[in-house]
């Protein structure tokens, strides 16, 4: 299991290390890589095919803002999940961020979750339906959660 985490610029490093630091904690192994999909296109394409050839179980997250090519790039192209989690700071930005991440063509596969705790949990719970174990700590999350209420 790892994650492929795809960031569109270096300025986008810091957004994701709570990614890096909270799959750690799961045993879940990741990889951060920028590339731009506008500026580095055959680096993406490169990182896409090598891993569709693989047997590991991955999922990509692609962090990427203002014309999120990098998103729809590796969807329209990779056999994994793409979970895209646009980087924002102000309202403004944010705006930006979102819409061209949420259109996308037709064929291009990108699930857009803007909380990153939920892209977490959310590919925890991919990774879940083929490993018991990870399951088993899933429910017991979720059964912490509910006690508190």
């Amino acid at each position: 299991m790892k994650v492929v985490i795809l960031m569109g610029s270096e300025m986008d490093k810091e957004f994701v290390s709570v990614f890096e630091t909270e799959f750690e904690k799961w045993g879940i192994g990741t990889e951060a890589i920028v590339a731009s999909a506008h500026k580095v296109p055959e680096k993406v394409f490169e990182i896409v095919s090598k891993n569709n050839e693989s047997d590991e179980d991955i999922v990509y997250i692609t962090v990427a803002g203002r014309s999120n090519g990098l998103s729809g790039v590796t969807a329209a192209n990779s056999i994994h999940p793409v979970i895209a989690c646009p980087p924002h700071g102000d309202k403004v930005d944010f705006m930006v961020n979102i819409n061209s991440t949420l259109v996308m063509p037709s064929d291009t596969p990108v699930l857009t979750v803007i909380d990153r705790q939920n892209v977490l949990m959310a590919i925890l719970r991919i990774f879940a339906l083929k490993n018991p174990d990870l399951k088993g700590k899933i429910k017991n999350r979720i059964a912490d959660i509910k006690s508190k209420f």
